[in-house]
């Protein structure tokens, strides 16, 4: 339908000229890219397309469209391609992987996007997957046991050899503490938007909300003249966390460390125009 054509490209116009006023308001100096900073953009060569992978918004069944899209027939359905076969390398190939030449002709020409999501609930959803679940070793044993070891009092000998219970208080005082990012990047899950996917140096054409996924997935679709065939997963997760269950994780945390929390990820809330969550105490 035209109408509805267009008043979702009214919505992305909006979306893009927020994310450029905020961005000439608060970058001085453009910076060049470097490889290293295109590693989270998938291409499609085929449709001419650029996708800035976000995990915990939806990277999964993105990853999976996209190898529907750059499979040659390969594979029909996303839901039918295993998660964990989504997230290996090999199987998508990313902007880095070219020449500078060959990079710059893409920035150029293809249509570029990336989906955003609320940050704190993002990042509830990341602290929710990856130290609360009991699968998620190699997360309790690489970041849990580090957490436990700088900030808790008194840790138990059990919870220093094995991370698999950090408190989500834990956590927020290990994204806090100094040394973290001194010491290496943060870890994709918890990294900020604007420092995986750089929107103001690469100009995104689309830039999908996690609130609005299923139509701004189907719009991206249709921009790229994909089959009408391929089709973006529908959400049934029952899990997934919402605000309110954000809300709930926060209660315990002070106000002086909600607010340097929210200062930490408080670019991408200007830059993707979310507002202050109501239940953060920022007095």
């Amino acid at each position: 339908p035209q109408f509805e054509q267009s008043s979702l490209q009214a919505v992305h116009q909006q979306r893009r000229e927020m994310l450029s006023n905020v961005c000439s308001r608060y970058t001085r100096k453009r910076r060049l890219l470097r490889p290293d900073d295109l590693r989270h953009l998938v291409v499609d060569d085929t449709h001419g397309l650029l996708y800035c992978y976000v995990p915990k918004v939806a990277c999964t069944n993105w990853k999976r469209v996209m190898m529907v899209l750059t499979g040659q027939g390969k594979y029909r359905d996303p839901l039918e391609i295993p998660a964990h076969e989504a997230h290996v390398p090999s199987n998508l190939r990313t902007l880095s992987e070219y020449s500078v030449a060959e990079i710059n002709a893409r920035l150029r020409t293809y249509l570029k996007f990336v989906f955003v999501r609320e940050p704190l609930e993002r990042l509830v959803s990341a602290y929710r997957n990856k130290f609360t679940l009991s699968y998620n070793t190699a997360f309790h044993k690489r970041y849990g046991t580090k957490i436990v070891r700088r900030h808790r009092p008194q840790p138990s000998q059990r919870a220093l050899e094995r991370g698999d219970d950090v408190r989500f208080e834990e956590f927020v005082y290990y994204l806090l503490d100094p040394r973290t990012q001194q010491e290496e990047p943060f870890n994709e899950h918890w990294e900020r938007v604007h420092s995986l996917c750089h929107p103001c140096i690469i100009h995104y054409d689309v830039v999908g909300k996690y609130e609005t996924l299923a139509e701004d997935a189907k719009y991206i679709l249709q921009l790229v003249g994909a089959d009408a065939t391929v089709k973006f997963p529908a959400s049934s997760k029952t899990t997934r966390t919402t605000d309110d269950m954000t809300a709930q994780f926060f209660q315990d945390i002070s106000p002086f460390y909600q607010r340097r929390l929210f200062n930490l990820y408080k670019m991408d809330y200007l830059l993707f125009n979310y507002s202050i969550p109501s239940y953060l105490r920022l007095r």
